[in-house]
């Protein structure tokens, strides 16, 4: 599986059974907003992540009908260095390095997000064996409102990605994602990504804010 995301940053393959209760600190009025095409959301700044605020996804890969594997991954935002850093179970980094990836022409998310705008998508990645590839899709933004998932329900931008992945010999494949970006809780609560060949969910189990 690629990496995917930017603002998740780190994929953890923390493979541990998870069967606690859903919690969820955001309350309710969260989803009352009205969902509104006019409604526009920027990148979160650093100033806006509280030490101690914790996200878990749950992710389950399916193919033929068989699941390949499936987990947990955490993103917890600690002290690190004097600032704020992401720690994903091992490994920790600066929140900031992950603020402000717009340099690119072709960014995996162009702020600010509002219906109906569109971009493209390229990056280029190794997989697992170390093989070069190229991430080419065309983005857009095509809702914003109520998604449900296992840690509640939360206003969320729907996020689409269509294209292909190419690699260094010359194979390439189709590759259709959808993101769920919430940005009362500035990460993305749901992915779901189909390559032809099988499917991959990553939904938000649980959410805690911070001190």
């Amino acid at each position: 599986m690629k990496n995917y995301t930017i603002l998740v940053l780190i994929v953890i393959m923390a493979f541990t059974a998870c069967k606690k209760e859903p919690h969820n600190t955001i309350s309710e009025s969260t989803s009352a907003e009205p969902a509104t095409s006019e409604h526009v959301t920027s990148e979160p700044t650093l100033d806006e992540y509280r030490i101690g605020e914790k996200w878990t996804w749950l992710e389950k890969s399916v193919a033929e009908g068989k699941i390949r594997w499936e987990g947990k991954d955490i993103l917890e935002v600690v002290e690190f260095k004097g600032t704020l850093g992401f720690w994903n179970g091992n490994d920790t980094v600066m929140v900031s390095s992950t603020l402000n990836q717009e340099k690119s022409s072709t960014p995996f998310r162009k702020w600010p997000l509002k219906v109906g705008k569109k971009w493209k998508h390229e990056s280029d990645w190794k997989n697992s064996e170390g093989t070069p590839m190229k991430t080419s899709q065309d983005v857009e933004v095509v809702s914003y409102g109520a998604e449900a998932v296992l840690a509640g329900r939360f206003m969320a931008y729907e996020i689409v990605h269509r294209g292909t992945i190419t690699n260094s010999i010359g194979g390439s494949s189709e590759i259709n994602e959808t993101y769920w970006y919430a940005p009362a809780l500035k990460m993305n609560i749901k992915h779901v990504q189909d390559d032809g060949y099988g499917s991959y969910v990553f939904e938000l189990y649980d959410y805690k804010t911070g001190q």
